[in-house]
Order: C-alpha cells, then sequence, then structure tokens
C-alpha cells in the first residue's frame, strides 16, 4: 500500500489523481489532502477518501470546514503551516504538488528534506527554485516525478538512458486556441475566447497560458532542471493533434517519444506507481482514425511569452521569477477583463526589463521578487 498526501485536492491534477486513487484502492490510500477554499467538494473528499489530517489555505474556509466535519476523525489546519505539516507527515510516501502558485514551494523543499517522492505539479517550484529543489533532491537520494503530460513523455522516453547521451529535448504543444492568428487579430481576444482549449481541459489559468505560449514557456524552464539540459538544447515544436506528448533525440539521431490520447490521468498514474504501470480504463489512440500527425515551428514573434521565457532562463537567477510572476498577475488581470489580451507578454516584458537579477535567489529572495513584482503591475495598471 502507498501512502501519499495530496496539495491541491480540489483542482484539476488533484481530483483526477483522487479518480486514480480510486480505480486502485488496494494499492493506494489517501493519508492528507489540502487546498484552498472549496469547502463543500473538500466535504466530499474527506468523506469518501478519509484522509487522517486535511488543510485549507484560507482560514475563514478552515473554521467552516471543522463545522460540517465535525462527525469524521479528520485534523483540519490552515496555511502554511498545514501544508507544511503535511508534508513532513511520517506515513507520507509521495507527495502530489497539485497546488497553483510559489505557495507550493516551501512545503516541497520541506517533504525533500522529508525524504518524500516528489510527484510534481507545480510549475513554480522548478521555475522559481529549481537551483534549490534539484540539487537537495540528489543530495536527499528523492525521486522528483513529473505529472506534467509533455515532462513525463520525456521522463518515459529517456528510461534507462544516460543524460549525456541527449542531442535535444524536442517539447510538444499544441498551439492552443490561436495556432496561426496575427497579432492583430489578437487584439480583440476575450477571456472566453481563450478558454476554448481545443484538447486538453483544464483549469482557467493553464488554458490562458497555453493561449499565450506562456505555459510552453514555462515548462522549457521545467525541463531545463528536470533533465540537466541547457535552454539551446530544448527545442518547443507544435504538434496540434496532442498526440505525440513530447520526444527525445539522442545522440546519434535516434528519436524517442511518448504517445497517448491527451489525458492528464496517465502521467499522474505512472507518477504514482513508477517505475511499474497499471491498467487504466479510457480511450486509446486510433490510428486508422488519426489519419496523421503535423509538425509546426512556434511562432515567437505572435506569441511572445516563449520568447521571453527563453530570455528569462538565459538571463537566470531571479529572473524566471519575475517572469511566472508578472504573468499569473497579468492573467488574473485578463480574466478579470482589466487588461487586453496582448497586454499579458507585454507586461511580463516590462515586469523583466524593471528587475535587476538576484542570482541564486533563496526563498524569501524568491518570494520577494514575487511581490515586487506585484507591485510593480499595480503601479502600471
Amino acid at each position: 500500500m502507498k501512502r501519499i498526501a495530496i496539495l491541491g485536492s480540489t483542482g484539476s491534477i488533484g481530483t483526477q489523481t483522487l479518480e486514480i486513487v480510486k480505480n486502485n484502492g488496494e494499492e493506494l490510500a489517501v493519508e492528507a489532502l489540502a487546498a484552498n477554499s472549496n469547502v463543500a467538494l473538500m466535504e466530499r473528499q474527506i468523506r469518501e477518501f478519509q484522509p487522517k489530517t486535511v488543510a485549507m489555505w484560507s482560514e475563514e474556509a478552515a473554521r467552516e470546514l471543522r463545522i460540517r466535519v465535525a462527525d469524521c476523525p479528520v485534523q483540519v489546519l490552515q496555511g502554511m503551516e498545514g501544508l507544511l505539516e503535511i508534508a513532513v507527515m511520517p506515513q507520507v510516501q509521495v507527495l502530489v504538488t497539485a497546488i497553483v502558485g510559489m505557495i507550493g514551494i516551501r512545503p516541497t523543499i520541506a517533504a525533500i528534506q522529508a525524504g518524500k517522492d516528489i510527484a510534481l505539479a507545480n510549475k513554480e517550484t522548478l521555475v522559481c527554485a529549481g537551483h534549490i529543489i534539484m540539487p537537495l533532491a540528489r543530495e536527499r537520494g528523492v525521486s522528483i516525478l513529473p505529472v506534467d503530460s509533455e515532462h513525463s513523455a520525456i521522463f518515459q522516453s529517456l528510461n534507462g538512458e544516460p543524460g549525456k547521451r541527449i542531442s535535444r529535448i524536442l517539447l510538444t504543444a499544441s498551439g492552443g486556441p490561436f495556432r496561426g492568428k496575427t497579432r492583430d487579430q489578437l487584439e480583440q481576444i476575450k477571456p472566453e475566447d481563450a478558454l476554448r482549449h481545443p484538447n486538453w481541459n483544464m483549469g482557467k489559468k493553464i488554458t490562458i497560458d497555453s493561449s499565450t505560449l506562456v505555459n510552453k514557456g514555462l515548462e522549457v524552464m521545467e525541463a531545463k532542471w528536470l533533465f540537466d539540459v541547457e535552454p539551446s538544447r530544448i527545442q518547443v515544436v507544435v504538434h496540434p493533434q496532442s498526440i505525440i506528448h513530447s520526444m527525445v533525440e539522442y545522440i546519434d539521431g535516434a528519436v524517442i517519444a511518448q504517445l497517448g490520447v491527451p489525458d492528464m490521468k496517465l502521467p499522474i498514474q505512472y507518477a504514482l506507481f513508477y517505475p511499474d504501470r497499471r491498467e487504466m480504463r479510457g480511450n486509446r489512440v486510433d490510428f486508422f482514425g488519426l489519419g496523421g500527425v503535423t509538425f509546426e515551428e512556434p511562432d515567437m514573434e505572435t506569441f511572445q511569452g516563449l520568447r521571453l521565457a527563453y530570455q528569462a532562463l538565459e538571463q537566470g537567477g531571479s529572473m524566471p521569477t519575475v517572469y511566472n510572476a508578472a504573468n499569473e498577475k497579468a492573467v488574473a488581470l485578463f480574466l478579470d477583463r482589466r487588461i487586453g489580451y496582448l497586454r499579458i507578454p507585454e507586461l511580463i516584458r516590462r515586469c523583466m526589463e524593471h528587475h535587476t537579477v538576484v542570482e541564486s535567489p533563496d526563498v524569501d529572495q524568491i518570494l520577494a521578487a514575487e511581490q515586487s513584482v506585484y507591485d510593480y503591475i499595480g503601479e502600471l495598471v
């Protein structure tokens, strides 16, 4: 029996992780759950999966949840202290980090220090603190198992191969709902337009990020740390069918790819059971129905968020944090209809130009850089 804890259990990745637990009840047990403020869903999860401990980020949500589950043998914690307590629970073997935002960094570090394997779905952890996380994981002998579909595909394509044999990582992208459009055509894009992803069902923020290709930029940053390769050897390939989830080209020219239908449960389950595989019900690739697959070069002039990601990664230090924080704030403003669609990459660029890089920032400096970005955007908007 493998015992897990999930940070972000009420979000897209968290709920799909619990579906996998439900389908593998004899092999997986939920020890702890954490979420932001969705009290109703957390109550249902407590009653179904019977975790011993849960945490809510919101103090008000934690107070309400305690009342609603007073008849259950569960401890309800609150805030960062609650996340940290869950991260180091002795009985937990794998921590699923599906929580959104930089609040995931400290619990991930604490879990690694406590010897827990990490099923990683929190982008900010590596984007902003990869220089802290990866050396610490190696030092503690902890596995960082990627849950993101593209990184899971690379991880699977690398299985058994030393990193020194990699020539290139080919990171696939669907291209999002606006593939092929010009900047003039993007001027009038509204939130409801950007939330219609052609292939994947995801949360609002990541769906917007996919439409701007910022999500792919964040994945490039993650890939650099996960697989220890220079940014120049990570190439984004637009693949609209989303059947090939990513590829690795080796020094002899061989290319190994992982294929499958667009379904996040596959990489989640692979991370939970690695190095084993388990049967999973669901659709399979119909190659005859598919007919063909196509590939394109990304348009980094129209979708400048991807170009800015490479620039931020090249500058290093605290700059990836600035890129991530600026995008996070800009997307929130766009969803609130306070800025236009093309102002998202513009705000990222302006924040990067305004920032003075801190080399090898610690966690406090990372969080300070995030706050400085929020303050600066507050002045701009």
